[in-house]
């Protein structure tokens, strides 16, 4: 896969310079993809996620696809009163590996972009509402382990999107939630009145604080 990745990163340099939309993996395995996932780094040119990165956990997400091609997630957030589940649904966006979520006006395009299924998987979102849109990378793993040589992956992807090094958060563990015990669960897309978390806020993010 090493030697896969300078290739897809000069690919998406030219399509972007060309105008033309993020790719998504080849081939895209939604059997291969489905199941546990632990977000370990992401990347954003939001100003919120820039204002609160720092103060951020990892978080577990279980993904599953419909009979329709549709993606869920449920995600467990070890928030510092309770842990919350947060359940979200993509719509498949034509072509397998890309989604899009709508809520409130609010327009979220979301793209595996590159992954091996076994070990990690690079996901972009852009989030498009009446503000300025704003670019993540999310960087998953099936464990919570990643080697300094897939950070390196992940760095050369963001950057190839217009997104720094100073955009960047790796996500310390959090095992508050593990045992699954006390979850609370909110509505989906998990944006219930009071709720502190960027999920709900103008920017999309599957981190706790």
């Amino acid at each position: 896969m090493t030697a896969v990745l300078p290739s897809l990163v000069l690919t998406l340099l030219c399509l972007l310079r060309a105008g033309a939309e993020v790719p998504v993996q080849l081939d895209f395995d939604t059997k291969k993809f489905a199941g546990m996932w632990h977000i370990m780094a992401a990347v954003s040119n939001c100003p919120v996620f820039l204002s609160m990165k720092d103060k951020m956990t990892s978080s577990a997400t279980a993904i599953s696809f419909t009979p329709e091609g549709h993606m869920a997630m449920e995600t467990v957030l070890p928030l510092p009163e309770e842990c919350k589940k947060i359940m979200m649904l993509f719509q498949h966006g034509g072509q397998a590996g890309h989604y899009i979520g709508t809520e409130k006006g609010e327009k979220r395009d979301l793209r595996v972009m590159d992954t091996d299924y076994e070990h990690y998987a690079i996901v972009y979102t852009q989030q498009k509402d009446s503000q300025e849109p704003s670019t993540m990378l999310q960087l998953y793993t099936r464990n919570q382990d990643m080697s300094p040589q897939l950070l390196q992956k992940f760095k050369k992807l963001f950057h190839s999107v217009g997104l720094t090094e100073d955009m960047l958060v790796v996500l310390p563990h959090s095992g508050e939630c593990q045992k699954g015990g006390g979850i609370r669960v909110l509505s989906v897309w998990g944006c219930s009145s009071g709720t502190q978390h960027l999920q709900c806020g103008p920017c999309s993010s599957l981190f706790s604080l």
